[in-house]
C-alpha cells in the first residue's frame, strides 16, 4: 500500500503515517538562512532549500530530499538508471542513504535507485510547486 508514493508503516508507528500524509504542511522551502532551524534540510541547485517542520516521531530519524522537477536528468545517470521517473527514484535514493548513513555511490553498486527488500524505511514523494521531494522516515 502506498502513501502518495511510499509504503505505510507496520501498525504501531502511529505518529508516522500521519506525518506522511500530512507532508506538505511540514515542509517549508526558501533560503538556506531562513530555514536554518529546520529539523533537516535539502539543498537545491538554484540557490533554494526545502526544510522540514514536522514534529518528532519517537524512536524514528527523519530525511528529506528535494530536486526540481523540470530539471535535466543527468545523461550519465539517465543512462545508467533509466529516465522514467527519475527524481522521484532519485530523492528516495538519497533519503534511503541519509538514513543508512551510506554514501550515494556506495548505494548506486548495491541497489541502484530501487528500495533494498525488507527496508524498514518509510517514505511519500510528492510535487510541491516545481519541485519532487522525498520525505523518509526509518526506527
Amino acid at each position: 500500500m502506498a502513501v502518495g508514493g511510499g509504503p505505510y508503516p507496520p501498525s504501531g508507528t502511529r505518529p508516522v503515517p500521519a506525518l506522511l500524509r500530512a507532508a506538505e504542511r511540514h515542509l517549508r522551502v526558501g533560503t538556506p538562512a531562513e530555514l536554518r532551524y529546520a529539523v533537516t534540510r535539502s539543498h537545491l541547485d538554484d540557490g533554494r532549500c526545502v526544510g522540514w517542520y514536522g514534529p518528532a516521531a519517537p524512536r524514528w530519524r527523519v530525511a528529506i530530499d528535494a530536486e526540481r522537477a523540470a530539471a535535466d536528468v543527468p545523461p550519465a545517470l539517465a543512462a545508467r538508471f533509466g529516465p522514467a521517473d527519475f527524481w522521484s527514484r532519485w530523492t528516495r535514493a538519497e533519503c534511503l542513504c541519509k538514513l543508512a548513513d551510506v554514501p550515494v555511490a556506495a548505494w548506486w553498486r548495491r541497489h541502484g535507485l530501487a528500495v533494498p527488500p525488507h527496508t524498514r524505511a518509510v517514505w511519500r514523494t510528492l510535487r510541491l510547486t516545481d519541485l519532487v521531494i522525498t520525505v523518509a522516515f526509518a526506527p
